[in-house]
């Protein structure tokens, strides 16, 4: 998500403004409306953009018909796709190429979900549930393969796996590595987390699929659990008989956002009340820019 925003900041400073931006660079109205202020313009239809502009296609990812769209239109483009989704892309294209039928895992309506089953729509069936799994009729079981939304987790999709591995056993599962490394860190952090606190807070937006994953879990782990888009949203009456909050955020909600409601947090609470701050996963990945934002 970091890799996307910085896309746009920096195709902003090199080509200046306006640029155009298919869909929301990520789910976050705050990083949405700070680069509004700098001079992006978000569209969902490349022909809303001039011919000729410059279009940058969102961290989720596009179909290979919103691709051909923004060639009609004339328009240059910068791809910030997180390259785990066009992973899955290029494995949803060579499952097509094989005449395999393919089961993706995710959220009807989330974005990520539409681009990806825009790369082989006549073979791809979608499973939101394990009611769906077990509904799920395919053409020949001997040929099936399954794909999942990038922002699900092991956690999330287990349940849909096992409805599917006992019902098509020669299914060919998903590799681990297609699941957002940072999604399922910070759903391990919240299980951890969740054994001492007495309320859970994720800072992110409504519509970000990995941050209401997090309030799902910390309430499956039987502790509170809301979402704050920043500290304004914090209502003290959560805090009532709570003495232990924990604070996590969605993978595309900037650093200022949770430091916002540490402080917040802070002001509530009473005197004395101590801030620490567990050890950070280091991740070790790190993704290259486009060629043409490099250097």
């Amino acid at each position: 998500m970091d890799r996307a925003i910085e896309i746009v900041e920096l195709a902003l400073q090199r080509f200046g403004p306006p640029v155009y931006v298919r869909h929301e660079i990520v789910h976050n109205r705050h990083v949405v409306d700070s680069l509004r202020a700098k001079g992006a313009v978000f569209v969902d239809d490349p022909a809303d953009a001039p011919p000729g502009s410059l279009l940058i296609y969102s961290a989720h990812g596009v179909s290979p018909a919103v691709r051909e769209a923004a060639e009609r239109q004339g328009l240059r483009t910068i791809d910030a796709t997180c390259p785990l989704v066009t992973k899955v892309h290029v494995e949803a294209q060579r499952f097509d190429r094989e005449e395999t039928e393919i089961v993706l895992i995710g959220h009807a309506g989330h974005v990520e979900v539409e681009g990806t089953m825009g790369h082989a729509p006549e073979r791809m069936r979608l499973v939101e549930t394990v009611a769906d799994a077990e509904a799920l009729e395919v053409e020949d079981p001997d040929r099936l393969a399954v794909l999942t939304q990038t922002t699900l987790s092991v956690d999330d999709t287990r349940e849909i796996l096992e409805v599917l591995r006992r019902r098509f056993p020669a299914i060919r599962l998903p590799r681990k590595d297609d699941i957002c490394y940072a999604t399922q860190n910070r759903q391990n952090a919240v299980k951890q987390v969740a054994r001492d606190a007495d309320l859970v807070l994720v800072v992110g937006a409504p519509e970000s699929s990995n941050s209401n994953r997090l309030v799902e879990l910390a309430r499956k782990e039987g502790v509170p659990g809301h979402l704050v888009q920043d500290a304004d949203d914090i209502d003290p009456a959560w805090l009532a008989g709570a003495d232990c909050v924990a604070v996590t955020a969605g993978a595309s909600a900037p650093e200022v956002l949770v430091e916002q409601v540490v402080e917040r947090l802070r002001e509530l609470a009473p005197d004395g009340a101590a801030v620490e701050t567990l050890p950070v996963v280091d991740e070790g990945v790190v993704f290259q820019l486009p060629a043409s934002l490099r250097g």
